[in-house]
């Protein structure tokens, strides 16, 4: 249970924290987020909180209002939502009047969003003139040490004042959390909840909320119509349950609530039943207290979460909590009473973001990242066992598909970075079904599902066709888990958490090498992670072991994948990538990019399984095509890389480059190998001998590739980033930060204040966007996409940090250094473009 003492020190830390506004002012900020469905967030965020309702990531109001009152003179100040509404106009004889408070503004950062207000005190002349403070402090922890807590569909709202007079405050729900048809017939009950395994002794208040009927696993408006909501408080709150304009008023009048419950179920907008609580505290002269805080929980409670195409067939998908808590009562007094560890994880994490972002950016790069994390967390719901984990996640936004490996790979810095088994659990699940042969084709799915939550596959093989970008997708997140698991040095898998805690000696072949089942007690608490790979005291690199063991049982599908790109990616034929916003596009020089990498990733998977020959013959193949790529990639005058093979005079970010510095390319000398593949197995480059023309040289991709790029994103960039390509001036924040994370400083800073312009000022008005204009009001360019997971990618330059046992920004030390400008010799005009028939 949480000790008094340690909610009052977290309300001094809250304090503290609300006392300086964050740098970047965004238009939406995140307020309860923790999975598609349990998503609100505070809309006009530039404004007061008390101008419009929360909303769901759609931009559909919620039913969320807090509400203060002053005993002493009966004035009501609204802080969250539009409750005000149930109380004006006013009339003769109400008993109160309606007066705002003055609000101090706005702090966020990775898992906390604190709203902060003064209220003025009512005897102005008095010795003690001192207005009351209040924080609103909504907390979604994102705790990269204990998955267990991170599976919990739950979120707090604590309430701190402080001062030296007396306040009261409210706060009340609606139905609209538990569906997005305003008609739904809602039901409620009001439980008191016990310690488990003692009879009668209560410990919380519960309002328990769902849908008279459910309708399992379908959505409605992208919320979900199945599911329980369980808004939680302490025993000494006061509770009430009715019509919403009748307990305003009420509590407006008296400050207090009635203990009575409604019991007449209705639709959610008939008049509107709300669920309620209030607290008042006692400041005044005749109280030593000077602050005081109630807790409160907001849980959204769902079983199934999904359904899923396993290799056993069609399976209804249970929350990952349910490993550990054998019912939802359990779950919710738990995650209640463990208020004090989950703040002090999510703090840990958010200070570690922050002083990352200081260190290789700026202020503003923190802020930046800071309103990434829940998002990215916000689209994800973990599923499965503690003996083997899943992680779902929900294109939200664009399509709403189920597990889209194209959004999975803009994100996967952020898990890199925050705990790579959760990007193990996001790839888990498309691995288990391309294995039980569900797939038709030759290449890699693009999605488990036309929409969440339902993943039912796509037997018939027409998803989305984009065979390259998955392919390479695929193989490059393969290999980053790989070498995140193999690295021994602390923090080497890309994430400072994933390095702490005891060995997992989980040997049992019907269990997930990425099992959860033995959590250890760590820091004064249980329920956190092992370590993330590690070295055994026989001197036996453990964390290889388990990369040998995961690749070893879909070695065929890497293998199956990488033939395909060997076909079909150095020369791509008209088809879709990542962009499909943009269009078909054949000679796709981006594109080929991706998946030339994605074959020398799958050398280096071999690699690790000790198969010499295929490292070679994939390594002598991807050598042979991306000096190739390079040649047909630059534009005549050497200064960029083109959008197409063929199109003269146009230019594209080249976001896929990011991969070879990840994945350690950049920092090897490669020679040419001895063997050479079978003819079959390539596709014909006129004039062109395998083996041919591969002296060693700096990595990879040549040094100038990167130094071009560098120089020509400074040159392009416009008011509020970096555009995606020379078709238009929009752009992509998720690739901007794969882009710079592999320029210089300077460049890379650049972009970084320009995307920090775009926060402060762009007029988009949903959960922050990734796809944006760079001129005029910084809008959607007649794409509206929001709240999506790819927001990941902003933590790119953090994942690069600690790739390649620390080393990988060594590599790009060149970038930085005016005399070593150009490492490689510019091929000229006529050598650099001896295109193919294309």
């Amino acid at each position: 249970m949480l000790a008094p003492s340690g909610l009052a020190f977290v309300a001094l830390v809250v304090f503290a924290f609300a006392a300086h506004s964050s740098h970047l002012s965004p238009p939406v900020l995140p307020l309860i987020v923790r999975n598609p469905y349990l998503s609100t967030w505070l809309p006009d965020a530039r404004g007061a909180p008390w101008q419009k309702w929360p909303t769901f990531w759609t931009g559909q109001m919620m039913g969320f209002s807090v509400l203060a009152a002053v005993p002493q003179t009966h004035t009501v100040y609204p802080l969250l939502g539009r409750a005000h509404d149930s109380l004006l106009p006013l009339r003769r004889g109400d008993g109160y009047s309606v007066s705002f408070p003055e609000y101090q503004g706005v702090r966020y950062d990775a898992s906390t969003t604190n709203l902060s207000y003064e209220i003025p005190n009512p005897l102005p002349y008095s010795l003690s003139a001192e207005s009351v403070k209040i924080v609103l402090s909504f907390l979604s922890p994102i705790t990269p040490t204990s998955t267990m807590r991170q599976s919990i569909p739950a979120s707090y709202l604590s309430v701190h004042v402080e001062g030296d007079f007396d306040i009261d405050i409210y706060v009340d729900i609606n139905g609209q959390w538990v569906s997005g048809n305003r008609g739904s017939v809602i039901n409620w009950e009001f439980a008191h909840l016990q310690k488990e395994g003692e009879q009668g002794e209560n410990i919380l208040k519960t309002w328990i909320v769902k849908r008279e009927i459910e309708e399992l696993l379908s959505e409605y408006r992208d919320r979900s119509e199945w599911g329980s909501l369980h808004f939680s408080a302490p025993l000494d709150v006061r509770h009430e349950c009715g019509t919403s304009a009748q307990l305003r008023q009420r509590f407006s009048r008296t400050g207090t609530l009635e203990n009575t419950i409604d019991g007449s179920f209705r639709d959610i907008m008939d008049k509107e039943p709300v669920f309620a609580f209030s607290k008042s505290f006692k400041l005044g002269s005749n109280s030593s207290a000077t602050h005081d805080q109630v807790l409160f929980t907001i849980a959204h409670i769902q079983d199934p979460v999904a359904q899923f195409a396993s290799a056993r067939g069609l399976t209804y998908m249970r929350p990952l909590w349910k490993s550990w808590f054998p019912t939802e009562e359990a779950l919710i007094a738990f995650h209640y009473f463990d208020f004090e560890n989950a703040s002090n994880l999510a703090n840990n994490y958010s200070a570690q973001v922050t002083a990352d972002a200081l260190r290789s950016g700026s202020k503003d790069f923190a802020d930046i990242l800071a309103l990434a994390a829940r998002q990215v967390m916000g689209a994800t719901s973990f599923s499965g066992t503690a003996e083997n984990p899943l992680l779902f996640i929900k294109e939200i936004s664009s399509d709403g598909n189920f597990q889209t490996v194209d959004v999975i790979y803009p994100a996967f810095p952020f898990f890199l970075y925050t705990n790579p088994r959760w990007l193990a659990y996001l790839l888990e699940p498309l691995l288990e079904h391309m294995l039980s042969g569900q797939y038709p084709n030759q290449y890699s799915m693009h999605d488990l599902g036309s929409h969440f939550p339902n993943a039912t596959g796509h037997p018939d093989g027409n998803d989305e066709y984009m065979p390259v970008e998955e392919c390479g997708n695929m193989l490059i997140m393969g290999l980053a888990i790989v070498n995140s698991l193999k690295y021994d040095t602390p923090n080497a898998g890309g994430s400072f958490w994933a390095s702490l805690g005891s060995e997992d000696a989980t040997t049992s072949s019907n269990v997930s090498i990425f099992a959860l089942r033995n959590r250890e007690p760590r820091d004064g608490m249980f329920g956190l992670d092992h370590h993330w790979g590690s070295t055994s005291e026989d001197g036996e690199n453990s964390g290889e072991r388990q990369a040998r063991k995961w690749v070893s049982k879909s070695y065929t599908l890497w293998k199956q994948w990488t033939r395909y790109l060997v076909e079909f990616s150095l020369i791509p034929a008209n088809q879709l990538s990542t962009d499909d916003f943009a269009g078909w596009l054949a000679n796709h020089t981006n594109l080929a990019l991706k998946g030339v990498i994605g074959i020398k990733a799958m050398s280096e998977i071999a690699s690790i399984m000790g198969n010499e020959a295929d490292k070679k013959y994939y390594q002598n193949i991807s050598s042979t095509y991306i000096s190739k790529w390079e040649e047909y990639a630059v534009s005549r005058d050497g200064t960029h890389v083109k959008l197409a093979y063929t199109w003269q005079g146009s230019w594209t970010t080249i976001y896929n480059l990011f991969a070879d510095s990840l994945l350690c390319f950049h920092i090897s000398n490669l020679t040419t190998p001895d063997i050479a593949p079978s003819h079959d197995e390539y596709p014909l480059i006129l004039g062109q001998k395998l083996g041919s023309n591969h002296n060693a040289k700096n990595g990879f991709v040549s040094n100038r590739i990167y130094k071009i790029q560098s120089d020509w994103y400074h040159n392009v960039r416009q008011r509020y980033g970096l555009p995606l390509d020379s078709r238009h001036l929009y752009t992509k924040s998720d690739w901007e930060f794969f882009a710079t994370a592999v320029t210089s400083k300077n460049v890379r800073e650049e972009v970084v204040q320009s995307v920090a312009l775009w926060v402060n000022e762009t007029n988009t008005d949903r959960p922050m966007t990734d796809l944006y204009d760079t001129e005029g009001t910084g809008g959607f360019p007649d794409i509206y996409f929001m709240a999506r997971p790819v927001v990941g990618g902003h933590f790119a330059f953090l994942a690069l940090e600690r790739a390649c046992d620390g080393k990988a920004l060594e590599g790009l030390d060149f970038l930085n250094n005016e005399d070593d400008l150009l490492l490689v010799e510019v091929p000229s005009v006529k050598e650099s473009h001896k295109h193919p028939e294309l």
